[in-house]
């Protein structure tokens, strides 16, 4: 969720009128949209894979695997590749790679859409305005990518071993065949969406608060002219980078509790006590009543502040890289 909200947070510059005989104004915008969901996508999948190890461990600490569930977070790094070599803290990645890529296409489009559309028929704007369609692009995104993310999860808990599925096709045809069909590949989605909204919400109302905060205060220090209008100032980039990392971390306090939740509900029928966690609340029922807050729906916080700040730092960075290569700016 991270490098999404730090993605959506960077507003595509708008395209610049395109001289006569060079493709009109309409094809000018429909390849700028083309090249910024690629823009997005492989800046997304480049801050996903430098976290990956981290988000393999998450997974194994938050639902409890009984490998390595009387392991803390760097224990379990250590662990893992002892038991399963090296390519088992990348396991899952693959899964995240094809759900990352539509996933921040889906986002940037949903993302501009509902800006517009909220400024425009409702007449809202400021930060609100950004907090809405925020929430309401990640919620989309998160919808039409959620099966891949169940399959991720699902890979990504099992050990070397000990393997249910062979790889993302099989998990696909078991869990259909297994867990009710389509609906099976939709475990979780209730409280990934309650989730996502006050994550989304809190992330870009803190994001815009330090920044403008910053920018009146302390313009010269923390401050740069825009490079598209001298005119208008905007965060340096290493300054950038740490506000996205405070308003991320913020925000995945808040919301984690509901991210334990979803990935314990996904990983379904691998559990032993799938029985006693059908709906969201049986879930965050069960996991406070025999882990508690800290042990149980706090489990592996910490591992999510230490990938907080890279994600973000790679997916800022991977992206502006692409906003040049695709000449977006």
């Amino acid at each position: 969720m991270a490098a999404g909200a730090a993605l959506a947070a960077a507003d595509p510059p708008p395209a610049r009128p395109q001289a006569a005989g060079a493709g009109g104004p309409t094809a000018r915008r429909d390849f700028y949209w083309l090249r910024s969901f690629l823009a997005g996508g492989i800046a997304g999948c480049c801050a996903k894979t430098t976290v990956a190890p981290l988000d393999r461990v998450k997974v194994l600490l938050q639902a409890h695997n009984h490998h390595y569930k009387h392991l803390g977070v760097f224990s379990a790094l250590c662990a893992v590749p002892q038991k399963e070599g090296y390519l088992g803290l990348y396991k899952g990645n693959g899964a995240m790679m094809i759900r990352i890529f539509p996933y921040g296409a889906i986002q940037f489009m949903a993302f501009e859409h509902y800006k517009t559309l909220i400024t425009t028929k409702l007449g809202v704007s400021g930060h609100v305005h950004r907090l809405m369609a925020g929430s309401m692009a990640g919620m989309t995104a998160v919808i039409c990518t959620y099966p891949l993310d169940m399959v991720r999860v699902r890979l990504a808990f099992q050990v070397k071993g000990e393997h249910t599925y062979t790889g993302i096709i099989h998990a696909f045809k078991t869990i259909y065949a297994k867990e009710g069909g389509f609906l099976g590949f939709y475990r979780g989605l209730m409280p990934t969406i309650l989730g996502m909204a006050p994550y989304a919400g809190v992330s870009f109302f803190t994001f815009g608060t330090l920044k403008s905060v910053g920018l009146s205060y302390a313009p010269t220090i923390l401050g740069r002219p825009s490079s598209d209008n001298p005119n208008v100032l905007v965060l340096k980039t290493h300054i950038n980078l740490l506000c996205g990392g405070v308003a991320g971390a913020i925000a995945q306090t808040i919301s984690y509790p509901f991210d334990v939740t979803r990935r314990r509900m996904q990983l379904g029928t691998v559990l032993p006590e799938f029985e006693k966690c059908l709906t969201m609340w049986e879930t965050m029922k069960y996991v406070y009543r025999h882990h508690g807050i800290r042990r149980g729906l706090y489990r592996g916080l910490s591992l999510n502040y230490i990938r907080c700040i890279p994600s973000q730092a790679v997916a800022f960075t991977t992206y502006e890289l692409m906003k040049q290569f695709f000449h977006l700016n």
